[in-house]
């Protein structure tokens, strides 16, 4: 993954991208070290939003959207996780997804249901930018456009 780099003020969205990125990988961790949620938005704040990385500054995150959707996703996990499993295959169950995309599916499905004013379309997109900025072009990024879109239309119908 490549950093991301400032020249002039980053625009508003990129600093939620870069919130989204940072979220995606605070909830990954937390899944993996078992993290409590305090202690990992007090990590990133703190050690790693907006700081420099393999000699580029990355962009500065939106520290209360990144904040907003770390603890959204966590206060709304078992709903989130319950929607996620009803719109995969039966036999590939969300424990079996690998860990990254289940973060950004989750941190997705949170901003889907919680963040209304964010057009669903730009949701799937900013997602499906995040796993690709984890797996390229692998299918984890097209698992992620179809789980999202099929969430979208159900939970946001009217904005299509």
């Amino acid at each position: 993954m490549t950093a991301a780099r400032t020249e002039k003020a980053p625009a508003k969205a990129n600093k939620r991208g870069a919130a989204r990125l940072a979220a995606v990988q605070a909830l990954y961790q937390m899944d993996v070290a078992g993290a409590d949620l305090e202690g990992t938005l007090s990590e990133f704040e703190q050690h790693r939003l907006g700081q420099e990385l393999e000699g580029d500054q990355l962009i500065g995150a939106d520290v209360k959207f990144f904040k907003d959707l770390v603890s959204g996703v966590v206060k709304l996990q078992r709903r989130i996780d319950t929607d996620i499993n009803a719109a995969l295959e039966r036999d590939w169950p969300l424990k079996r997804i690998d860990l990254t995309l289940r973060a950004v599916l989750r941190a997705g499905v949170y901003e889907l249901f919680e963040r209304r004013d964010v057009p669903p379309r730009v949701v799937i997109n900013e997602y499906v930018d995040v796993a690709r900025a984890f797996f390229g072009d692998g299918d984890e990024p097209r698992i992620a456009n179809a789980i999202l879109d099929g969430i979208a239309k159900r939970e946001r119908a009217r904005d299509f």
